[in-house]
C-alpha cells in the first residue's frame, strides 16, 4: 500500500510540474516575465544591451523603445537583463 501511495505522489507531483511549465513557457512566449524578476537595468552591462538581444523587438527607429518576446513593457535599446542572448552573427 505504501509504493502506491508513493507512485500516486510520484504522479501527481509530476503532473502538477508539468502543468506548471507549460504557464511559464507561455508566459515566457507572450513578454510577461516581470523586469524586477529578471534584474532589468535601463543601462547596457558589460557592453551588452537590449539592441543586440536575440529577443528584443526594436520600436519605430533605433532609438525608439522596442519590446521584447520575454519581458513584459517597452524596452529601451539601451537596456539590459539577466536574459540577454546575443543575436546571431
Amino acid at each position: 500500500m505504501n509504493s502506491d501511495l508513493s507512485r500516486r505522489s510520484l504522479l501527481t507531483a509530476a503532473a502538477a510540474a508539468a502543468s506548471a511549465l507549460v504557464v511559464s513557457t507561455r508566459a515566457d512566449a507572450a513578454g510577461a516575465i516581470p523586469k524586477t524578476a529578471v534584474g532589468y537595468q535601463d543601462q547596457p552591462k558589460d557592453g551588452h544591451q537590449c539592441s543586440g538581444c536575440k529577443l528584443f523587438i526594436p520600436g519605430a527607429d533605433a532609438n525608439a523603445a522596442g519590446t521584447c518576446k520575454s519581458v513584459a513593457g517597452e524596452i529601451p535599446p539601451s537596456g539590459w537583463c539577466k536574459l540577454f542572448a546575443a543575436k546571431d552573427a
